[in-house]
């Protein structure tokens, strides 16, 4: 806030296992400390994003209940926290365990309040939103070039790429409002600039094929 933040987030999991690991303290801890965050935000006016990881399955404890995943989800929205993202941590998630997720979590609280963050480390990112998106959720979290991962999810991926979500929604006919041509130019950048590899499938034939 000291350095001009117009939002802030709090960090929640669907596993009480990951919960230890990321943020060294269970889930009801958890929740304890950032009702004083939400608390302190609000009273400034600034908006709080609350996060779930682990909403499809957990490095630690494997399978994770959709009840359990729609408890947290409530918790953090009755808090305060304007827009919950349903986190696939490890993108192990299907569409079949998406959907069966997003059933539970819509009987708790608003779909206009609803996110997802998708990892692709199975390759099931796009089926993913693709279903959450037929479900109604309006928002897709997603990183330029597919870059990223997490410390305590060994072996995860970083969260889908921008580039293939905006080429899925153009063909969908859904108007993001963003170039997908200048996102490309970003992720060629920074990966350029980190000495990465781009894990954008449409950014990879873009740049092998011309064809994009």
């Amino acid at each position: 806030i000291a350095a001009g933040a117009t939002e802030v987030s709090v960090f929640g999991a669907a596993s009480e296992a990951f919960s230890k690991m990321n943020i060294n303290c269970s889930i009801d801890e958890s929740i304890e400390k950032f009702e004083e965050v939400v608390k302190s935000a609000r009273h400034m006016n600034i908006p709080v994003r609350g996060y779930v990881s682990c909403a499809l399955g957990c490095p630690y404890e494997g399978s994770i209940r959709p009840a359990k995943v729609a408890e947290v989800s409530k918790r953090l929205y009755s808090m305060g926290c304007y827009e919950i993202s349903l986190g696939d941590t490890i993108g192990v998630g299907t569409p079949g365990s998406m959907k069966r997720m997003l059933e539970a979590v819509m009987k708790e609280i608003p779909l206009s309040a609803l996110a997802v963050h998708c990892h692709d480390t199975y390759g099931q990112a796009l089926a993913n939103i693709l279903t959450a998106i037929q479900m109604g959720v309006a928002v897709v979290d997603s990183s330029v070039a597919g870059l990223g991962g997490c410390p305590y999810a060994k072996g995860a991926t970083g969260n889908v790429a921008t580039e293939d979500v905006i080429y899925m929604l153009n063909g969908l006919g859904i108007n993001t409002g963003v170039n997908l041509y200048k996102v490309m130019e970003a992720g060629n950048f920074i990966c350029t600039a980190l000495n990465k590899t781009t894990n954008s499938k449409v950014a990879q034939a873009s740049f092998n094929t011309g064809t994009i």
